[in-house]
């Protein structure tokens, strides 16, 4: 028989117990299937320091929207800082031009292939814990990279700083969620994911100013005083959390990292090899293989680092193929218009960065409204209105782009992709997290990072591709002719990305309340799809053996 203790949270009562059993009086929850183990339920996940053992709340929301924001820009930043940067390393350090891609390929390819693996260590681990350690790894990395005594030396600070961020980042999400309560997490998520899109589209601005106008070392030097400064908070405002006690899934992440390696190294490497050349073909057909492999491990393993039940729910089908559609055509986009303003127009790093501004640095504007508006008509129709308008943007910049295009004339293809940018990256996450039970928030903010890594590797494989196809670097007018196709396929694979968002089931607010009396937050497709009826039968069974555990 199992020992109930009982306690009430700020925002709740989380109904846990030492041998897991659902709340006291047994009702399952509405908006999601009843917890068996001791897990925190739905209404914010409670902050554990170990399987089964009281919360401990270090912080408020607000350190840990501080904290987790400081950390996602850091990493979000490095995707595409280099870029811009690459001529002045070029000049200092040396190299091919393949060694220069390397710079910026290391870092992705480590950042993607480990980003499951990050979550699911955190899960087993520590949240707070595992964070601080990707935390550190990334903070010396950038230290190590911006003191590369060589090219060489810079590729590998490059690859460890990878490492770093995949292991904190799909955890800034996580611990986010469990300090936020449910009725503000759409706002949390807003600021959230204003200021990882910040990072994401002004990495190219911010890496060209500090080149142009101090150094290109300060680039990861920029990392090291934030770093140093978020480690000590977060181990002492952040609360500690875990997931579900399962051991690690060792066959799953053999599977997932060599999968993921393979295509992220073959999308890499493609353009500038050739897509036909045996290595790349190896690495995309043996990843391809890998991943098949991992689809169905997920599907049989009792284990499985990424449950392939999830994908029933068609909350999280969605907005993870929305993800990877939009990351695959804003990254290819971003990558060839910084290119355009530059080699094309004549602009400076610095002010092709301030031209970009209002798509770049429209979701510190509008990203917290969109979160306020997911908070109130949930994230469907506010993620799927601006997937449509990132689309047109795009659509829109095509049919204005030119070898002596006027900036008049783009800025409201930039203001149009500004706003719909913003509306996609505070709702989505919202929808992510929402749509699994709260034990399962880690792993599923790990795979949808991956996923839109894969997608933003993809993005500039597939743009940079048909740009060579249809122009070319020789003179401005072919660069337009490159530029011009490949805007139009990223505007249609966003739009791809909206229809993706529609098939989410619209949100269902129960009806009642809360046993602490206030309203139930409205779920986003409840914490499993009612499609997917083994979560349903989980509940059942749940539900079924609570008499035994009295």
């Amino acid at each position: 028989m199992s020992q109930r203790t009982a306690r009430t949270e700020e925002n709740g009562p989380a109904g846990a117990d030492a041998g897991g059993s659902a709340k006291a009086n047994g009702p399952a929850e509405a908006n999601g299937p009843a917890e068996a183990d001791g897990r925190a339920e739905a209404n914010g996940p409670a902050d554990q320091d170990g399987p089964g053992s009281p919360a401990k709340r270090r912080g408020g929301a607000g350190w840990a929207l501080v904290i987790t924001s400081v950390a996602g820009f850091m990493a979000a930043l490095d995707n595409l800082v280099v870029t811009t940067a690459l001529p002045s390393i070029r000049e200092d350090l040396g190299g091919a031009l393949d060694d220069l891609e390397w710079t910026v390929s290391a870092y992705t390819l480590t950042f993607a292939v480990l980003l499951m693996f990050g979550a699911a260590l955190g899960d087993r681990f520590g949240r707070r814990r595992l964070f601080l350690v990707g935390l550190s790894i990334f903070t010396g990395a950038s230290a190590a990279a911006a003191m590369a005594p060589g090219i060489d030396s810079l590729i590998a600070a490059r690859a460890v700083q990878g490492v770093g961020a995949a292991i904190m980042m799909p955890l800034t999400l996580t611990l986010l969620t469990a300090a936020v309560p449910a009725a503000r997490r759409g706002m949390a998520y807003g600021i959230w994911g204003a200021v990882n899109g910040l990072a994401v589209a002004s990495g190219p601005l911010i890496g060209g100013s500090l080149t142009e106008h101090v150094s290109w070392h300060w680039i990861f030097w920029l990392n090291v005083p934030l770093g140093l400064a978020v480690l000590p908070l977060a181990r002492l405002r952040l609360a500690e959390s875990f997931g579900n006690g399962n051991p690690l899934d060792f066959p799953g992440t053999l599977l997932a990292s060599g999968g993921l390696f393979g295509i992220v190294y073959g999308l890499v490497r493609g353009p500038a090899e050739g897509w036909t050349t045996p290595f790349v073909l190896t690495a995309l057909f043996a990843g391809s293989a890998l991943l098949a492999g991992f689809v169905v491990h997920g599907s049989r393993a009792r284990n499985a680092m990424l449950p392939m039940r999830l994908f029933r729910s068609r909350a999280f089908a969605g907005i993870n193929a929305a993800s990877l559609l939009m990351f695959l055509g804003m990254f290819g986009s971003i990558f060839l218009l910084s290119q355009y303003m530059q080699g094309v127009l004549g602009y400076s790093p610095t002010e092709a960065g301030l031209r970009m501004l209002p798509w770049t640095g429209m979701p510190m504007l509008v990203a917290p409204i969109a979160g306020y508006l997911s908070d109130r008509i949930g994230g469907r129709p506010v993620v799927a209105t601006g997937l449509f308008l990132q689309a047109a943007g795009l659509a829109y910049y095509a049919s204005v782009v030119a070898a002596d295009a006027s900036y008049g004339a783009q800025l409201p293809a930039l203001i149009i992709s500004g706003i719909g940018m913003s509306l996609y990256f505070a709702p989505a996450s919202n929808l992510v997290m929402s749509s699994v039970r709260p034990q399962e928030q880690g792993i599923a903010s790990g795979a949808n990072n991956a996923l839109r890594e894969v997608g933003g590797a993809l993005g500039i494989a597939v743009m940079s591709s048909i740009f060579s196809a249809q122009g070319g670097y020789a003179t401005a007018q072919t660069f337009v002719d490159g530029l011009r196709p490949a805007l139009v396929v990223g505007a249609g694979v966003v739009a791809l990305a909206g229809l993706a968002t529609l098939a989410i089931p619209r949100t269902r607010r129960p009806e009642g309340t809360e046993q602490d009396g206030t309203q139930a937050p409205a779920s986003e497709a409840d914490h499993a799809d009612q499609g997917d009826q083994a979560g349903q039968e989980e509940t059942a069974g749940a539900a079924r053996l609570e008499p035994a555990s009295r």
